[in-house]
């Protein structure tokens, strides 16, 4: 008996009332408690050292998961970490308590790990010493399958016929003792991965879609850590209404401060002074923390204390040579954009139409998004700076020289050589 049948026996989980009439689709039957109960908090090295014993002798994959403190807490690391896997049942541990778990990683090495969304979770997993050698991911799954909604919530509910209470995915999980009933979400947001994983593989497998599948997650699986962004002030929501040098100064300034700010009291920035009180600095230039009290952002209940550090980033900012100031925008890595190819290259806009139209029909054939078929970035890039002489072999060189998997390229590699040869 798998462990959805284990769930659907157990009448404690699903709420009571009659069967509904044969023509109506059966109601999803809601999760109100983990099949074990809710397990213990793991925040010592001798009750890690349990689970780790235990999840090392169980059987099959291991479903993971990982909550953050995203917009309370500074950074995205982990403050809970959730686990389930055959024979050893479910566990959460406390990456607070037990900061390292390079043991329990170790011990899951050669073991495939179920995520949902696994490029949320991956990066404060390998901050604590847990990186997969294999992976499901079944938000991923769900979107090669071809299902409108994909969240976990509407997977675990559409594919198995079970509700999932979604009310604690915002909540600051840096908090401590972390209350019960957030435990009880925690816990059952790995009951069912295992049973979804299974569902999922035997629908691709269905589809002719698993080789797709199993080639995106050993992708994601060996992907190195993302760089580190340049110029991160840049991002600062609003920025497109800054026009002028000096103004882009006074963002980077004052995003620079609240950084270091954020970071050293371990709170989101957001917490520390919004954007847009950011951007209504650079926009005014104020000349004084009187004038900086009046902007939106700045109001009197900000200590002068605070006021007086924000003016100060205003005040480096004028201060700075001309030499010194930032560029209006970042040098572009790849193609313009494309409202600008009809100006530009006339050609190569009509290639990437031909493009985009054969490959968004693909998709539609396929029943998957056209983003997971090929990234629009790349069509651009091969549109834009196509092979001399394309023929089939350079357009599949150019596309696995941008990252497209074997897959992609055997789909694609046709429909876009057929685009970059039509008739001018």
């Amino acid at each position: 008996m798998t462990d959805a049948q284990e769930t659907a026996a157990d009448t404690s989980l699903r709420t009571t009332g009659g069967a509904p009439p044969d023509d109506v689709a059966p109601a999803p039957i809601p999760l109100l408690e983990p099949r074990e109960g809710i397990p213990p908090v793991v925040a010592s090295d001798d009750a890690l050292a349990g689970v780790i014993a235990a999840f090392a002798a169980g059987s099959g994959p291991v479903a993971v998961d990982a909550e953050r403190a995203s917009g309370y807490r500074y950074g995205q690391r982990a403050y809970l970490v959730q686990l389930r896997r055959d024979g050893a049942g479910s566990a959460l541990v406390d990456p607070v308590g037990c900061p390292d778990l390079s043991g329990l990683g170790e011990a899951l090495r050669g073991t495939e790990w179920i995520l949902h969304a696994a490029t949320q979770d991956l990066p404060c997993l390998r901050e604590i010493g847990m990186t997969p050698t294999g992976l499901f991911d079944t938000e991923l799954a769900g979107r090669l399958a071809g299902f409108p909604r994909v969240g976990l919530g509407a997977m675990v509910e559409s594919v198995l016929g079970y509700s999932l209470e979604k009310g604690h995915s915002a909540v600051d999980w840096s908090t401590r003792p972390l209350p019960e009933p957030w435990l009880r979400y925690a816990a059952l947001d790995v009951e069912l991965l295992i049973d979804l994983r299974d569902a999922l593989e035997d629908e691709l497998d269905r589809q002719g879609k698993l080789e797709w599948a199993q080639e995106e997650f050993s992708a994601i699986a060996s992907a190195p850590p993302a760089p580190p962004r340049q110029d991160p002030w840049r991002r600062t929501s609003g920025m497109h209404k800054v026009r002028r040098r000096r103004q882009m100064a006074v963002v980077r300034e004052l995003w620079n401060a609240r950084d270091q700010i954020a970071r050293r009291r371990d709170i989101s920035p957001g917490k520390v002074l919004g954007d847009g009180a950011i951007i209504e600095a650079a926009l005014a230039l104020p000349a004084n923390t009187q004038a900086l009290t009046a902007l939106p952002g700045f109001g009197p209940r900000m200590g002068r204390r605070q006021l007086e550090q924000w003016q100060a980033a205003v005040d480096r900012a004028k201060a700075l040579p001309d030499t010194e100031l930032p560029q209006p925008g970042q040098a572009l890595a790849g193609p313009p954009p494309p409202r600008a190819w009809a100006d530009k290259d006339p050609a190569a806009a009509a290639r990437l139409s031909a493009a985009r139209t054969a490959v968004s029909a693909l998709a539609e054939r396929l029943h998957l998004p056209q983003e997971n078929l090929i990234t629009p970035d790349t069509v651009r890039r091969v549109c834009w700076e196509p092979p001399k002489n394309p023929t089939p072999e350079t357009v599949e060189s150019a596309l696995a020289g941008y990252g497209a998997r074997h897959w992609q390229i055997e789909q694609v590699a046709p429909l876009l050589y057929q685009a970059l040869t039509q008739p001018s």
